[in-house]
């Protein structure tokens, strides 16, 4: 059981990275206690933001942290008991969303995002997964005009710094576009450039399956258990690489820590349920509420009500307070049916507090490749992750500048 790249996670991130090395000769091993995409990578929105220049920011302003602080809002929630061991976390994250910071990291973090959508579209033609991509963009709507207003300057700041398409539909256009949708909006921006996926889960699935049939190996296994040079506790007995990639999401500093890095990862928690639609009533695109902290968006299960942010720890029990206290607003804007499933799904983002994800080689360990910390960009920045790893495990020249994604920035 000797391979030549072990890749720890079975995520958007590691699947696209496995396919990567497979294809460029390496025998891969494919390496995770679930079969590809049942993590986080199947809870996502479903979007491949190619307007995601701008990472999500913290908050600065005293108005917005003091209502946050209020553990009320419908698009950010913490757990009181979290909060002294991820304060250190939140404190940096705020640093670093400084007004110049968050700009100097933006032109670091579009080197990635303008590749999302020729990356995946390669994957997706690659894999036969084409009917899964929904091309035309996605919506953000407003219940206030002035709210439309400053959402409108934001767009046309991203086009002007970073090409980044988009449109405005007024309250008339976005009927006539979206006639389910509540008649009292006031309007939305349209991102046309971005794309979405009806069933990100699924897309794994598939690209896991391109994986194999290149001759990859799709292991099940604890890689918890990682240890040099490189060896894996699995189902089918210990497996060993002579290189390894760490893509374990929100897992992933169970491995790092156990290995001497002190890494500064966070996760937020977010929920998702799939309803049926009334009768009659259909929805063409992803539609975030930009007011009231929530997206549904059409999938191949129903229509997908997804959360905010969760600030917790990543183990800690589930707490949908956030679903249950969007689920009204949600039918007041779509005629949401019944719920599919019984209860709702929980995942974790994998967050670092610079808002950049760890893509490069282990600092202390030769033959050690890290792969993680995507936030909400996960499936966003997916393939592109991948093609990376393995250009550097292959000693190709990489992409983009892979300096600002270092492990040893921190």
């Amino acid at each position: 059981m000797k391979f030549d790249v072990l890749v720890l996670g079975g995520g958007i991130v590691g699947t696209s990275t496995a396919i990567h090395l497979q294809r460029r000769g390496l025998i891969t091993a494919l390496i995770d206690r679930e079969a590809p995409g049942r993590e986080t990578s199947y809870g996502n929105a479903g979007l491949i933001q190619r307007e995601g220049v701008y990472p999500y920011a913290f908050p600065r302003d005293l108005g917005t942290l003091l209502h946050y602080a209020r553990n009320r809002s419908t698009d950010v929630r913490y757990h009181p008991s979290a909060l002294p061991s991820i304060a250190p976390f939140l404190a940096r994250y705020w640093h670093h969303s400084a007004p110049d910071r968050h700009a100097r990291i933006a032109r670091q973090y579009s080197t990635l995002i303008e590749h999302c959508l020729t990356e995946h579209k390669a994957l997706i033609g690659l894999a036969g997964a084409d009917e899964l991509l929904r091309e035309g963009g996605w919506l953000k709507v407003f219940h206030h005009s002035g709210a439309l207003d400053a959402a409108h300057l934001e767009a046309e700041r991203w086009h002007r710094e970073y090409d980044v398409p988009f449109e405005r539909l007024d309250a008339t256009q976005l009927q006539r576009d979206e006639p389910s949708l509540s008649s009292t909006l006031a309007g939305a921006i349209r991102y046309t450039a971005s794309n979405s996926i009806r069933d990100p889960g699924e897309l794994v699935t598939r690209y896991a399956s391109y994986f194999t049939s290149l001759g990859g190996h799709i292991i099940r296994g604890d890689a918890t258990t990682l240890s040099p040079h490189w060896r894996v506790q699995t189902a089918e007995g210990e497996v060993e690489g002579r290189q390894a990639v760490v893509a374990m999401g929100p897992w992933s500093d169970t491995v790092t820590r156990a290995l001497g890095y002190q890494l500064p990862l966070a996760v937020k928690r977010g929920y998702h349920r799939h309803f049926k639609p009334e009768p009659g009533a259909s929805l063409n695109q992803p539609v975030l509420d930009a007011e009231s902290g929530f997206l549904i968006a059409p999938m191949q299960q129903g229509i997908r009500l997804t959360t905010g942010v969760e600030l917790a720890w990543r183990d800690a029990p589930r707490t949908p307070v956030q679903l249950a206290a969007v689920e009204p607003m949600a039918r007041q804007l779509f005629p949401l049916g019944t719920p599919i499933e019984s209860t709702p799904w929980m995942g974790s983002r994998p967050c670092t507090p610079d808002m950049l994800p760890i893509i490069g080689p282990a600092p202390n360990h030769r033959d050690l490749w890290f792969a993680f910390g995507h936030a909400h960009h996960g499936l966003t920045l997916g393939p592109v992750t991948g093609r990376l790893i393995a250009e550097m495990v292959t000693g190709e020249p990489t992409l983009v500048d892979l300096t600002p994604f270092r492990a040893d920035r921190f």
